[in-house]
Order: structure tokens, then sequence, then C-alpha cells
């Protein structure tokens, strides 16, 4: 049985992670984290399962309380990093789906990690299907050089661009050389009309109302274009990841950033 936290609990993603942790035998609801609702239990909430699990608003007076193997953190990036490092000092296993994690964080938080001897995964997107979207983005940039990203999102995602977009660009900068596309010449006649830079390539963000989380990665070449998209149509496609990373986590003993890196 794996032990299980989740931070979180009443967003879209949240709600679906405590539907999964609920319906997976060998999964057990012990604590949630919430910003409000301290001394409740689930079962006290509107919309979720008749469950007598306790809510706490600060993670560590949680950990204190709590006996648990793995937190899920579905917050948001500032406080997901807080979340990531103060379960790792508890010897809990961070498994956070949130983005905004700098280069930086990642070397401390796996230093930490292996200090510890326990796993951590931070993955920017939990569809599996968007993971191999991007391990195929990086097999195709071995042959296409001339590439551009366009992630579409709903309306209320407050990051631009996407986690999954700049994992996708990290990814295909690893196997592409540099490259400065589109005419010497060019010129933005309104500012930020060809999208943000990075590495040559170009990465395009749209928030519109109706959307979930989709991405294209559009490859072009002589005579040629070659499209790779994934689409995620609600928060349910993402559940599958969360289940495969809290199974996975506790057998690593170091952090891993990207599912991509577990899939192969």
């Amino acid at each position: 049985m794996i032990r299980i936290i989740i931070a979180g609990p009443r967003g879209r993603m949240g709600r679906e992670a405590v539907s999964l942790v609920h319906k997976t035998e060998h999964f057990e609801l012990v604590a949630v984290v919430d910003r409000i609702n301290e001394g409740k239990t689930l079962a006290d909430l509107e919309g979720f399962p008749p469950l007598s699990v306790p809510i706490f608003t600060d993670l560590e007076r949680c950990l204190q309380q709590v006996e648990a193997d793995v937190l899920i953190d579905l917050t948001t990036p500032e406080v997901g990093k807080i979340h990531a490092e103060t379960a790792l000092r508890y010897g809990v296993r961070p498994v956070v789906g949130t983005t905004g994690f700098t280069n930086e964080d990642i070397a401390r938080l796996t230093a930490l990690a292996e200090e510890k001897q326990i796993g951590a995964i931070i993955a920017p997107n939990f569809a599996i299907g968007a993971v191999l979207m991007m391990k195929f983005a990086q097999m195709a940039a071995k042959y296409f050089h001339d590439v551009e990203i366009i992630e579409l999102h709903h309306d209320q995602k407050l990051d631009a661009p996407s986690g999954t977009a700049l994992k996708t660009a990290e990814l295909i900068q690893a196997v592409r050389p540099a490259k400065a596309q589109g005419h010497p010449d060019e010129k933005e006649t309104l500012p930020h009309a060809r999208g943000a830079a990075y590495d040559g390539m170009r990465i395009h963000s749209v928030r519109l109302p109706g959307l979930v989380a989709h991405q294209e990665v559009i490859f072009g070449g002589d005579g040629q274009t070659l499209t790779i998209r994934h689409d995620s149509f609600n928060r349910a496609s993402f559940m599958s990841g969360v289940k495969f990373s809290v199974e996975t986590v506790m057998h690593l003993q170091t952090l891993v950033y990207g599912l991509e890196n577990l899939i192969e």
C-alpha cells in the first residue's frame, strides 16, 4: 500500500487525483493540503467521496502528524517548489505536476533527493501521449532543423509558454544544431508576432476558453512539413501519468524531471 498526500485537492487536477487515489486498490489517501478548510475532512466538502481524510493548510504540520510515502503536488509553481523541498526533508517522495522550476531549482532538489536517497518526480505534463509527443519531436529534430512549437491552453493558465513547450524545446535543442530560423532581414511589424525565441526556434502560446491542454510541433524541410500534435480534452487524461509516477517514484533514489526520462 502506498500512502499518499495530495496538495491542491480542490483544483480540477486535484479532484481527479483524489478520485484516482480513492479508486486505486494499492493507493491510500492519508491527508490533503489545502489553502483553507483546516481541521475539516474531505467528507465535509461538497463533491468529494465520503472520506474521513484530514485537511491541513500547512504541509509541514501535515508531515509531522501523518505517515506518508508520496506527496502529489498539483498547486502552483511557487508553492510546488516549497512543497517539494519540504517533502524531501521529511523523507516523503514528491510527485509534482506544476511547472516553473528553474535549472537551479532542479539541481538543488536533486541534491536533496540524493542526500535523502529517495525519489522525486517533476513532470511538466502527466499525459502519456504528451510525453510521447515530446519524444517523437526530439527524434524528428535530428532530421528537420526548422521547427516551431505552438501550445494552446485554457485562458486561466498563468504561465506562458507552458512547461511542456519549454521541455519540448529543451529536448529538441539537445539534438538540433542551433539555427536562427526565418529570413535574416525579418522584421516584426507588431512586437512578438513571431513568438518567443528559443535557440533559434519559435514558441507560440494560445490562451482561449474551451481549450484544456494542446500542443503541436511543426517541422519544415525541402518540399515537406511534419506536424506532431497532442490534445488533452479533460483532466482525466493526466491521471495515467500520475499513477505511473507514484508507482515509479517508490523505486527511485534521485530526482527525475520529465516523464520522457522514464518512458521507453
